[in-house]
């Protein structure tokens, strides 16, 4: 089962989650703004992606935060505390495929795995 990670409101996930649909992949959605985000799955993505590419630097949410909140995201463990509570740093899509994770959403990637 495809579990898709983001927030419904979201255009990047709401354009992945209308490709899985129109290429009949079934897929669950988990919205970060109801559920929050699994403390255990976001460190099982840092380790799969790396913290790095998972962190959305170039987001609006990241702009908006004070330079010291940024300049002290200095590895995994800092990474993984500010998406733990700021949900909407974490770049979208995350998906489960169930034998590996992406990040983002690139239809032509997608569509080698269908």
């Amino acid at each position: 089962m495809i579990i898709l990670y983001g927030i419904a409101n979201c255009d990047t996930v709401k354009k992945a989650r209308a490709w899985l649909t129109e290429h009949g992949q079934t897929h669950e959605f988990h919205d970060f703004k109801k559920h929050g985000v699994p403390p255990e799955k976001l460190a099982s993505w840092a380790g799969a992606v790396g913290w790095e590419k998972l962190l959305n630097r170039k987001g609006t949410t990241w702009r908006k935060l004070d330079a010291a909140t940024q300049a002290g995201v200095t590895d995994a463990a800092t990474a993984q505390a500010l998406m733990q509570a700021q949900a909407s740093v974490i770049k979208r899509p995350v998906v489960d495929w169930g034998q590996d994770i992406t990040v983002g959403f690139n239809a032509a990637a997608w569509a080698t795995r269908v």
